[in-house]
């Protein structure tokens, strides 16, 4: 057996041994590779604050069930010792502040269904568009025409897969038939049927574009997983459109991560008596987002950010040169 399929076959045994992103069991991998601490924590010799943080009596067959799985699903695990994985999306994972309750840690491995190349979906221009489940047909409208007028100009449209603006933004941009116009991702495993309203949806995003998840097939959806789920779509998109939200939902939640990684943070505006533009409404006027109120508002972030990154590349350059020097 070849040491990627060794990699590859610890990195699913380490996701069963602890949730993802779990920050000491990626300390601890970072220090002594994938290998060595998945023998290591299945044999119970991993340094005692490791073996805490990972669930007991883990054994070896859940990581070959699940790649099973996944291959007869026609799915595969991507890891970071493959060429598709997008190692510079994750970069500013590990610094996200402790406030928001969320694991900070690059994932270990992503279950990938669906043809394109994770790199190259992560590195085309692309929007998290995202909002309540409890959507109003004002709220689904727009994230709908939105998504479509994006995927239109070869804009990729990511999302939960949700009930509500998750799933008008898939369909927006689906009706459009662009190759890879949508990607989802799921706060469970690829098999896990959640919503169960949405299975046909999902199969199409996985036919058309791809479904991504940080979790092994037969992994059931929890509200951690939804928290955990946010990071990756604040991460792997160019910007996060808030289309409606809540006070405290998972949009805003999404939106405030984004921020903190330096990515456009969007939002809608709804009438001043609506509950689910309350949150759109917050993030606004604490200044995380900026209102937008047509999808050219959106392409005109997605410049802006394009040339603020030209414009750090060869700041960044000098900076690595006059080090250098010294």
């Amino acid at each position: 057996m070849s040491r990627s399929t060794d990699a590859r076959r610890a990195r699913a045994f380490l996701q069963h041994a602890a949730e993802p992103a779990n920050p000491v069991l990626a300390r601890y991998v970072a220090q002594v590779g994938p290998i060595d601490a998945a023998h290591r924590i299945a044999s119970c010799s991993a340094p005692p604050h490791v073996l805490a943080e990972s669930r007991r009596n883990v054994r070896w067959h859940l990581a070959d069930a699940s790649l099973r799985a996944a291959a007869e699903m026609g799915a595969r695990f991507v890891i970071p010792e493959d060429d598709e994985w997008p190692t510079d999306v994750f970069a500013g994972l590990s610094a996200l502040a402790v406030e928001h309750d969320t694991p900070s840690a690059a994932p270990l491995g992503l279950w990938v269904h669906g043809e394109p190349r994770l790199d190259e979906l992560t590195a085309a221009r692309s929007v998290a568009i995202l909002g309540s489940r409890a959507a109003t047909d004002y709220g689904k409208h727009y994230a709908e025409d939105f998504a479509g007028a994006l995927a239109l100009r070869n804009v990729a449209v990511w999302s939960g897969a949700g009930y509500g603006i998750d799933g008008a933004a898939h369909h927006g941009a689906l009706a459009t038939g662009r190759p890879a116009g949508t990607v989802a991702v799921l706060p469970c495993g690829l098999d896990g049927g959640y919503p169960a309203g949405h299975i046909g949806l999902i199969q199409r995003i996985a036919a058309s574009g791809a479904v991504v998840s940080e979790y092994p097939p037969g992994v059931p959806p929890a509200r951690r997983r939804f928290l955990q789920r946010h990071r990756l779509l604040a991460a792997f998109t160019t910007a996060t459109v808030v289309v409606e939200a809540g006070r405290r939902s998972g949009a805003r939640h999404a939106a405030r991560l984004a921020a903190e990684l330096g990515r456009p943070v969007l939002a809608t505006p709804g009438p001043l008596s609506s509950a689910v533009s309350a949150g759109c409404h917050e993030l606004i006027q604490d200044g995380t987002a900026r209102l937008i109120t047509c999808v050219d508002d959106i392409l005109a972030a997605i410049e802006q950010s394009d040339e603020d990154e030209m414009d750090a590349e060869p700041a960044t350059a000098l900076m690595s040169e006059e080090a250098g020097r010294r």
